[in-house]
């Protein structure tokens, strides 16, 4: 039995002591009676929204909320370019809990209706991409959830196994989340902080400039670390809007390109069919399964043997999206002259001889060095060679000499040695 809007402003007096109701309203939310929701207003010009669960699991929800938005500090909400309902109390109402927020104006709009182009469309896709750049160590601290790619993907194997437990899906739509499970490329993205599940009832708009703008996001009970996909999955119902939705999220986006996420969202969206299917059988309501079957019917022959993935993941208009993301490539200026572990200047220097002059550059005496078995490669090896900032510069050896021998040393040693000092310095300036 639904709550009178008397009983549930009773209960704000209950969360918020010290404070009066001056007036109290129906609160109407499209929650399919879920909750009871009241708006009241208080004697110190505050006007709040006071909800109570009708069931167990809208109750566990509304626990779920409370402690989300607990986690939404000031410093967290001043990332945000929207706001999110203040918690200003809770009290417990018979067995179930009544939340007290405050009100929060605007509009919505319902996902069937959303228009394209600029507007409502591209600030949903703005919002969405601020939210998804929010640190995960929000959700964390709070010991919110936090699922990672396999695990997004090991919830999903689970339940299209449940659902083909039920004998009652159509087996070419297995088949097609089946293939969408195996393709490795579909799971390669990076976790978010999501709502877990927008809707278009999620967001709340006030006209700024003659421009629908979101001012405002609902629903954050599903605030959790996992795929950004989960809170695009509802554009499948806004067919007018979902490009431009896309267009805005991806252009303002903070995080690694993802080019799949519309892939996955597709998903999600037809997953939610198989869920409604797994309720029905799990509660034993025999209408819910046949509305469930008669909805993956419907899907099964609009989809035909086509693949969540296309052959070609990324297509040209998606590329060149990314493309327009990426940042210009920065030069950067490498000195790696003199960046080799192979120079030794010391074992250098044992091969420069006494008797050569100081010039910055070694001339090679045809004389000494005798007959040459190897003119061309001589020629070739005395050549002037330029060079690149970035190239190994000619190295000068002149402050690596060993002093002069005496007079009295072996000339013919000396003579070894003057060509062993060649051949390795020829062998230096080739590498």
């Amino acid at each position: 039995m639904a709550r009178s809007p008397l009983t549930l402003a009773a209960s704000v007096t209950s969360a918020l002591p010290r404070v009066g109701v001056i007036g109290v309203g129906v609160l109407t939310e499209g929650t399919a009676g879920r909750y009871d929701a009241a708006v009241a207003d208080l004697d110190d010009g505050r006007r709040v929204v006071v909800r109570a669960a009708s069931d167990a699991d809208a109750d566990a929800e509304l626990a779920a909320q409370a402690r989300a938005l607990r986690a939404l500090t000031p410093g967290v909400r001043g990332l945000l370019p929207f706001r999110a309902p203040e918690l200003l109390g809770e009290t417990g109402l018979g067995d179930a809990r009544a939340l007290v927020v405050d009100f929060l104006p605007g509009y919505r709009v319902d996902a069937a209706h959303l228009p394209s182009g600029r507007g409502a469309a591209t600030s949903i896709g703005e919002a969405l991409a601020a939210l998804h750049a929010l640190p995960l160590s929000i959700v964390r601290t709070e010991g919110l959830p936090v699922r990672t790619p396999q695990q997004v993907r090991d919830d999903v194997s689970r339940l299209i196994d449940r659902v083909e437990h039920t004998r009652s899906a159509p087996v070419n739509l297995l088949a097609r989340w089946r293939r969408a499970l195996d393709d490795e490329r579909l799971w390669r993205f990076e976790s978010a902080v999501v709502l877990g599940g927008a809707g278009a009832a999620s967001f709340l708009f006030e006209d700024i400039a003659d421009e629908p703008r979101v001012t405002g996001v609902l629903e954050w009970h599903g605030l959790s670390v996992g795929d950004p996909a989960t809170d695009l999955q509802w554009l499948a119902s806004a067919p007018a809007a979902a490009e431009d939705v896309y267009a805005a999220y991806v252009g303002h986006s903070e995080r690694a390109p993802d080019q799949l996420v519309r892939s996955r969202a597709r998903l999600y969206a037809e997953l939610e069919f198989a869920k409604w299917l797994v309720h029905g059988h799990d509660t034993g309501r025999e209408d819910i399964v046949q509305d469930a079957v008669n909805l993956l019917e419907s899907l099964a022959a609009g989809v035909s043997d086509d693949d969540i993935v296309s052959a070609s993941a990324l297509g040209v208009d998606d590329a060149l999206a990314l493309l327009d993301r990426v940042p210009d490539a920065q030069a950067t200026t490498l000195d790696t002259s003199m960046h080799t572990d192979a120079y030794d200047p010391e074992e250098l220097a044992l091969w420069v001889s006494a008797e050569e002059d100081s010039a910055d550059t070694i001339e090679v005496d045809a004389v000494q060095l005798g007959d040459d078995p190897e003119p061309d490669r001589r020629a070739a090896d005395s050549a002037p060679t330029t060079h690149d900032d970035t190239s190994t510069a000619p190295i000068d050896i002149g402050a690596f000499r060993r002093p002069a021998a005496d007079d009295g040393g072996d000339t013919d040693a000396q003579a070894d040695a003057e060509r062993a000092s060649d051949a390795a310095l020829r062998r230096w300036l080739s590498d």
